[in-house]
Formats: structure tokens, sequence, C-alpha cells
């Protein structure tokens, strides 16, 4: 799994979690307990796995967290492809399709499927909402 931290911002009754200069808006389940367990403006710690971090257009069309990285290093592995890269400070994998055009060196824009990403308090490491 990826780990980031984020600062949680609320905005009326969303969640967003703040990281690299993105702001990524959590669904309403999960901005719920975030909100009613006074996370606003404190530093959390967030994962999202490698296969639900995007690189394909369609995906991107449609989500509300999408980012640009450039790609460190690509993996084959048969009917996949990993692919690595830093959102701000922190290393990301992702799992995408074999595919996939980015190679190394390229500035690829990915997204994160926000439905999926588990939130964890910093510092007890105890599940927020997952």
């Amino acid at each position: 799994m990826n780990f980031l931290d984020a600062v949680v911002e609320v905005k009326g009754d969303t969640a967003n979690l703040k990281v690299a200069g993105n702001s990524i808006p959590l669904p309403p389940a999960k901005s719920k307990k975030l909100i009613d367990s006074g996370y606003d403006g404190k530093t959390v710690t967030f994962g999202i796995r490698p296969e639900d971090v995007y690189d394909s257009e369609m995906f991107i069309e449609t989500s509300k967290c999408v980012f640009e990285s450039t790609i460190k290093v690509y993996e084959l592995l048969g009917a996949e492809v990993y692919l690595y890269f830093d959102l701000a400070e922190f290393p990301i994998t992702a799992r995408v399709d074999s595919r996939t055009t980015a190679r190394p060196g390229d500035n690829v824009k990915f997204a994160f499927d926000v439905e999926k990403i588990h939130v964890f308090d910093k510092e007890t490491e105890q599940v927020i909402t997952n």
C-alpha cells in the first residue's frame, strides 16, 4: 500500500486531504467519520493500494483527484505494469494495464480512486475510515 501524510481540511460537509498542493475530496461516508472525529486541521496518514491508482484517460476524466508526476521506474509483469513515481516526497506505486504508454522520464497524469482511500490516525496508527 502507498502511504502519504495529509492535512484534513473540512469545507462544508466534505473532508479534503491536502497533500503536495493537491486537495483530495473524500466521499460522504469517509468525510463524515473524519469530521465527526474532529480531524479538521490535523495531519493524518492515508493509504491507497497500487491497483487503485490509475493512468487511464477514462478514469482521469471523471476523477476529482488528478495529479501529475514523472515516472521513475517502469516494471512489466506480464498482464500488468508497475509504475513508480513520487508525489511530493512520498514514493508511489501504481499497478496499471500493460498497454500503458508511460515510460521512465514521462510526465504522466494519475488519479486515485477516492472510494478506496484508507485513512489512519498519524499518532495511534488506528484506522479512522477505510
